[in-house]
Formats: C-alpha cells, structure tokens, sequence
C-alpha cells in the first residue's frame, strides 16, 4: 500500500485506547482522520498533536454520535475505519439518553457514513466484553467464555446494567446493519482496560482501577492492556483472513489478587491489604477464551507489567498520590 492509499478514520479519537491506536497507525505508516467533540480544545487534544507523525499526519475532524451525517467528511477516501467513539460510564440518571442512545445511534451512524465510501475495505468496532459476559450464563472454573457467548439485554436492564445494555445493543444493531449492506465488519471485545495513559484526564476504566487501588472494590476483573487492545485492532483491519468477533482478555483477576500483585511491586506504599485466602470461597473464576485473539497475533502482557504501568503513569499525571 503506498501512503495514500493508508488513509483510516479513527472515531473519538482523544479517548483511552482510540489514543494508542491512533500513535501505532501513525507510527505504522498511515494517515489518520481522527474524530473528537471540539477539534480546537488544544488541553484535550495535545496528546495526539503532539505524536510522532502527527503533523504530517493526523487531522482532527469533529463529529457527533448523534449527529446524522457527521462522520460523512471524516470517513471520505478511507480504506479502513476504527469505530471507538461510545461513552462509558457506571452511574448514570438517564441510561437511554446517557449511555444507550449514543452508543446504539451512533454506531449506526457511523455504519451509514461508511456505507456511502467506495474506497472502505474494513470497519472495526471497538464493542467489549460487556456485550459478552453477561447473560445470566453460571460461571465456575470449568467454564470458558468465547466469543459465541452474547450478552442478554434483557437480564442486564433487570439488574441496570445500563452500559453492558448499551454495549450489546449496539454490537448487535451494528452487525445486522453490517449484514444488509454487505459491509466488512469486526468487532473487538476487550475486558477491563489498564496500561498506561495517553490523554490528561482519567477515564472510565482508570476511575475502576483507582477504586481497587484504594480497596473499595471487591469483585472479578477480565484485564486487558490497552496497548494490547490498539495492537488487536490494527490486527483485525489488516489480516485478510480476520472475521466475526475477538475476546480481547489478558487475564481475569479479582481485585485482591490485583492488590496482593501492587503490594509485591509497591512494598513501602500504604495500600489496603485483603488476604486473598481467606477469599477463595467467594472468588469466582472463570476463563475467557484467548484462541481467536491469539490466532490474530495478539500476544498479551502480564497483567503485573500493565498494573505497575498503571500506577507509574497515573502518578506521572498526579491522578494518583501515595
């Protein structure tokens, strides 16, 4: 491919793992057409300014999720788009407007964007293992999570789960829109996603990790490095052969397994302790198939090597004092 022909969209381009996806593209050869809310809010945006490649480059288009028609100019003449614009969040007072709306609205949205450009080879959507994991399904240590597993809507809105709704709604409307217009589709399905950060501000999944730093968490995570999560992605759009969709899970950890990995890291710092034995009963453990993710090329990081990056780089950006 020469270098025009490696023109690729990347949607809510200034978020966690959009960031790292956006510097490998850049450092792979490609010229990216990056999505944001405000093109000129320089805070949120220096980050991706001011990687390797970006000035030549990366330009900064804006789009909105619910927006008909707002991605059209930043999909235009692109082989390849990396739809990861959705928003994330665990507590909110309207699920349908907050979380549903512009997660399942704006998926389709952007399908339709894609579906008006000839030139468009792939369309890779971030979705997550919230569209996966939960379907009322036991779990237990013989059990493997795959990416067959679908996420029940109806059980998730029982136990207002809202973003794991929103998620699975989204995947779902994604793939049969997919289907009737005959677009070339993947979805990645990452787990909880740590590693260091790109962007200023604290996003989701670090408000979690921050939560089992301080022991005020106690529950089962299926970790990812986001670096590893960037890498899948770029994977999928250019292996020929990728389809369908791709667990993307390091590891599943409950978080005092997570907290007894930074006590061995971080001996002098005050972490709350929770001794993980006397836990056993109540941990549930579980696997999530890593074959498909493998077969892509995925090779995964210790989820100590992600932890410690974690902690290195929130505290580089004074989120996180000890």
């Amino acid at each position: 491919m020469s270098g025009e022909e490696k023109v690729v969209c990347v949607t809510g381009g200034s978020g966690y793992v959009a960031s790292w996806l956006i510097k490998f593209l850049l450092q792979r050869g490609y010229s990216v057409k990056a999505t944001v809310r405000c093109p000129n809010d320089i805070k949120k945006n220096a980050h991706l300014l001011a990687l390797d490649g970006a000035q030549e480059r990366l330009s900064l288009f804006k789009a909105d999720l619910l927006e008909e028609g707002s991605f059209d100019a930043a999909v235009e003449e692109c082989v390849g788009v990396f739809h990861t614009a959705s928003p994330v969040s665990f507590s909110v007072t309207d699920p349908q407007a907050e979380l549903i709306d512009p997660a399942v609205k704006g998926t389709l949205n952007v399908l339709r964007s894609c579906n008006k450009v000839p030139s468009l080879k792939r369309v890779v959507i971030t979705s997550s293992m919230a569209a996966v994991a939960f379907n009322g399904k036991p779990l237990g240590p013989d059990v493997i999570m795959d990416e067959t597993w679908f996420s029940d809507p109806d059980f998730c809105e029982n136990l207002k789960l809202w973003y794991m709704v929103s998620k699975t709604l989204a995947e779902k409307a994604a793939w049969e829109y997919a289907k009737e217009n005959g677009i070339d589709m993947i979805t990645m399905n990452p787990g909880l996603v740590i590693g260091p950060l790109l962007q200023p501000t604290l996003n989701a999944s670090m408000e979690l990790v921050l939560k089992f730093i301080n022991g005020s968490e106690s529950t089962t995570y299926r970790l990812v490095d986001v670096r590893d999560v960037a890498n899948a992605h770029i994977y999928a759009y250019e292996n020929p052969s990728a389809s369908g969709r791709y667990c993307l899970v390091g590891e599943v950890v409950h978080s005092s397994e997570a907290l007894q990995m930074l006590h061995k890291l971080y001996p002098h710092l005050n972490l709350p302790y929770k001794e993980c034995g006397d836990e056993k009963a109540g941990i549930i453990k579980y696997k999530v198939s890593k074959e498909r993710a493998e077969r892509l090329g995925v090779k995964y990081r210790a989820v100590e090597i992600s932890l410690k990056d974690t902690v290195e780089s929130l505290k580089e950006k004074n989120l996180l004092s000890f």
